[in-house]
């Protein structure tokens, strides 16, 4: 049986560092609050729908322009 791959988030904080983006440009891109990202950050589990979204946006499949044509 084939074992289930899990998204793997734990470097979040860092990776948005990295882009040098506080939590509420960072997060808001995705939809999601400032509060809600800093939840994430501390280690709250990422919905998977969210989870999706953050992987296709790092694999580069959706751009930033994507997620900003999406949110308008």
């Amino acid at each position: 049986m084939a074992r289930k791959k899990r998204l793997d988030f734990s470097n979040i904080t860092t990776d948005r560092q990295k882009e040098n983006l506080n939590q509420t440009d960072f997060w808001s891109r995705y939809g999601v609050t400032q509060s809600g990202g800093s939840r994430y950050e501390s280690g709250r589990n990422i919905p998977r729908s969210l989870a999706i979204l953050l992987w296709l946006h790092r694999s580069g499949k959706v751009t930033d322009k994507d997620l900003a044509d999406a949110l308008r």
